[in-house]
């Protein structure tokens, strides 16, 4: 990126929007994680919008748990949940507060602490790699359950959000979520930059198979 980033805070009005309008709206924005070593910085070029109870793939969707209380509001803070018993997600909470709903942050490229992402994601290849797909991205960033329901917009926090880089409206792209099954399996929920290089492949949901 040539353009100079924006470093002004994104504001609560940002994320107190349709999560339809917040997710594509994310793409370029930077994401700074502050850690005892050095902040890490990453340009955002993936994201996947979840709507809450209207939608089948979100984990709100059959309502309020103690799991996913956060997404519940208010906007404007993290939702981290682990999956598969070995990764960690992280989500930013949009829309109303008691209209839960949030975006998935996939894939971004790390601009700054790269050196302190490689520590966390030493199997990754090349740079591209680091946090290509969400759970590299949370490894990344050192993203655990410690970090459910931060602010990211307090300005002190260990997860804040600035204006970065947004791309022209004619690099975003849509498309099905990754591995999103069932009645959500079609919504073209996934946005992302076109042609950028860190952006995790799709893949389409594959039902699992109960042993026999």
């Amino acid at each position: 990126m040539n353009e100079a980033m924006d470093r002004t805070p994104l504001t609560r009005d940002f994320f107190d929007r349709s999560v339809l309008d917040v997710a594509p709206d994310l793409l370029g924005r930077t994401l700074v994680r502050t850690t005892d070593e050095g902040p890490i910085e990453l340009r955002l070029t993936e994201v996947e919008a979840y709507a809450g109870d209207i939608d089948p793939g979100s984990h709100a969707f059959r309502g309020r748990t103690a799991r996913n209380s956060v997404m519940f509001g208010p906007p404007g803070h993290s939702y981290v949940y682990f999956t598969y018993g070995m990764w960690h997600c992280l989500n930013l909470v949009c829309g109303p507060e008691g209209k839960a709903s949030g975006v998935l942050l996939r894939a971004g490229e790390i601009q700054v602490g790269a050196d302190l992402a490689r520590a966390r994601r030493f199997s990754a290849r090349n740079d591209r790699e680091l946090a290509k797909g969400p759970a590299r991205l949370a490894t990344a960033l050192d993203v655990d359950r410690a970090l459910n329901g931060v602010d990211v917009l307090d300005g002190q926090g260990p997860l804040s959000v600035l204006r970065g880089t947004p791309p022209p409206p004619g690099q975003v792209r849509s498309g099905p979520r990754t591995g999103v099954g069932g009645d959500g399996s079609h919504q073209p929920w996934r946005f992302w930059i076109d042609g950028d290089p860190t952006v995790s492949p799709y893949r389409a949901h594959v039902p699992r198979r109960r042993a026999t």
